[in-house]
């Protein structure tokens, strides 16, 4: 069975950015849930198996980083955008390092987060050919 849109969880602790992000993405993806705390989101990634999760770095309980390397470890199915204030490349590094599909600036979000995501869903839904 094929899915047509791309089934998105989110992560982040400024309920503003939640709703905008739920607004940007609405037409073309499906946002499966939204959390504001790394814990939330560990608990989420496992019920609703998302296609693609979009974490911020800063986040309560667990963070970004440590968030995105138990899901990629657990769920290695789960893409995970990771979106931050700035571009430091040590962080960028980390991010990659952590399992992170994509690096993305929190002001860069509105050109570039549906991009990132349709690109990554597309490598989920084509599997490798050998």
């Amino acid at each position: 069975m094929s899915i047509e849109r791309p089934r998105v969880l989110l992560a982040d602790d400024f309920p503003d950015l939640l709703t905008a992000t739920q607004r940007l993405l609405a037409l073309d993806c499906t946002v499966v849930g939204s959390v504001d705390d790394g814990g939330a989101l560990l608990k989420a990634a496992e019920r609703l198996q998302p296609d693609v999760i979009v974490v911020d770095l800063n986040l309560p309980t667990v963070n970004g980083l440590d968030a995105c390397r138990q899901i990629t470890r657990a769920h290695p199915h789960i893409r995970v955008i990771l979106v931050t204030a700035g571009r430091d490349p040590a962080i960028m590094g980390a991010a990659l390092e952590a399992g992170a599909s994509a690096f993305i600036e929190k002001r860069a979000m509105a050109d570039e987060l549906l991009p990132a995501i349709k690109r990554l869903w597309a490598t989920v839904q084509t599997p490798n050919v050998m």
